[in-house]
């Protein structure tokens, strides 16, 4: 069954690319220039008067390429070229990677940037998802033909760095607390976002996050709860609505009497990234008690790592962090 799902979906994709080139060939023969309009898409803006829509899965607008304007002719360009790798990948059912494309054609592409929003255009040109066009990624995409998930897990934690990964498995950390714990190694990557997404669907339990206390430990949080701009497009099929805020949070140097050698200086970009962060809607209108933390941070000028809290004993974060922060959120 999922065999002649996978095909058929292969095959209205090499349909609908059929139509598109046909449309551009038509118009060129007829000496018109060509017109592709884009959907545009975002999961946050700045707008703080509660009036905006970002909420919503639907397109914010239009972008209107024509080779009229010669940098929209190289990204046309571009375009069309990785398209026509995607055919050929769909056609031959085989997978290549965004480095493999990029590769192809690398005088032409010049940046691994240009290749990666070629294929976002892609996708929104085709209404399909990343892994839909078989460019693959390092671990397996196709998440949701996992079946039968079960589990005596309570809960999910999401942790931002492999290390503190390591860290909660060198003490047991799922076995004496009876929950799964994923890592997306920074920022996470579509198959990472999917596959937690996938959990939280089947396994209904309550999914926390625990990241530096920094501002891209805040961003790498925001990615999972919201989804990142850049794949705006596939939000709602990539975003955990569900994850809670575990920590850490700039209050929590006090909190658990983090000594001053384990505070750093924010820099002139965290507090630039910070501020900016302010300005998004959803700190806005909801989740107030982020935006506090937030402004926290700014006020006092500090930042710190999930690590340092090894400077009380090496397994502090699990026998003592962790458990208080989850019976405060669990209200216990």
């Amino acid at each position: 069954m999922e065999g002649k799902r996978s095909s058929s979906q292969r095959s209205d994709l090499l349909r609908k690319i059929r139509e598109f080139t046909r449309s551009i060939l038509d118009d060129l023969s007829i000496g018109k220039s060509p017109v592709v309009l884009i959907d545009r898409f975002r999961n946050y803006c700045t707008d703080n008067t509660g009036n905006c829509c970002c909420s919503s899965d639907l397109s914010k607008g239009k972008e209107m390429l024509t080779l009229q304007r010669e940098c929209h002719a190289h990204r046309l360009d571009v375009l069309l070229r990785v398209l026509l790798i995607v055919q050929q990948l769909l056609q031959e059912n085989r997978h290549g990677s965004k480095r493999d494309i990029y590769y192809m054609h690398p005088s032409v592409f010049s940046d691994q940037s240009v290749v990666d929003r070629a294929i976002n255009d892609i996708c929104i040109l085709l209404q399909c998802s990343r892994h839909n066009l078989n460019v693959a990624y390092p671990v397996p995409v196709h998440v949701e033909e996992v079946k039968d998930i079960v589990s005596v897990a309570q809960y999910i934690l999401v942790v931002e760095k492999e290390s503190v990964f390591q860290r909660l498995a060198n003490d047991k950390f799922c076995n004496k607390n009876r929950c799964i714990v994923i890592t997306g190694r920074g920022y996470p990557d579509i198959p990472t976002r999917r596959f937690l997404r996938l959990l939280v669907e089947k396994l209904h339990l309550h999914v926390y996050c625990l990241v530096d206390c920094d501002p891209y430990g805040f961003d790498i949080l925001t990615t999972y709860r919201f989804g990142s701009m850049q794949m705006a497009y596939d939000a709602k099929f990539l975003r955990v609505p569900e994850i809670e805020w575990l920590g850490a949070f700039p209050s929590d140097s006090e909190k658990y009497g983090l000594p001053e050698p384990c505070l750093l200086p924010l820099t002139a970009e965290d507090k630039r990234k910070t501020e900016a962060m302010l300005h998004r809607c959803y700190l806005q209108q909801e989740l107030l008690h982020w935006r506090l933390e937030l402004e926290l941070m700014l006020q006092r000028g500090v930042k710190f790592e999930i690590e340092a809290l090894s400077v009380h004993s090496l397994s502090f974060l699990s026998e003592n962090y962790i458990p208080s922060k989850i019976q405060v959120v669990e209200g216990v």
